[in-house]
């Protein structure tokens, strides 16, 4: 399940959570997006949308937090283009989040005895 860390995001996906819940979905575990950037011509750490909700969230439902995705400039621009940040910024903080998510995706997965498809472009 994917939030961002304001708290009416984190409630509405909470309700899908106990849907999921009831429908015997598995949820392998939380992602929290838009969350904390660090400015690159200063340094400080920026969290336009507040933090923790993510892991609030994973708390609450009792299933791991995958990652938390920061905001990067230019990341929409990329992705409308049809580049993956991952591919076109791969040492950004935005893409190495990213890939750490998938990685604990695969993880939390594999413990559940399932594996996850691998898409190719």
């Amino acid at each position: 399940i994917v939030t961002t860390p304001q708290e009416m995001a984190v409630g509405d996906a909470l309700k899908g959570a106990k849907m999921f819940g009831r429908m015997n979905v598995p949820v392998l575990g939380i992602v929290e997006n838009m969350a904390a950037f660090t400015d690159p011509s200063s340094g400080a750490r920026v969290a336009f949308f507040g933090e923790g909700g993510g892991q609030r969230l994973a708390d609450e439902v009792g299933v791991p937090l995958l990652g938390s995705v920061p905001l990067q400039p230019g990341l929409a621009a990329q992705a409308d283009a049809g580049t993956p940040i991952v591919v076109a910024e791969p040492l950004s903080d935005a893409a190495v989040a990213l890939v750490n998510v998938a990685k604990q995706m695969d993880r939390q997965a594999a413990a559940r005895g399932m594996t996850l498809p691998v898409l190719n472009q």
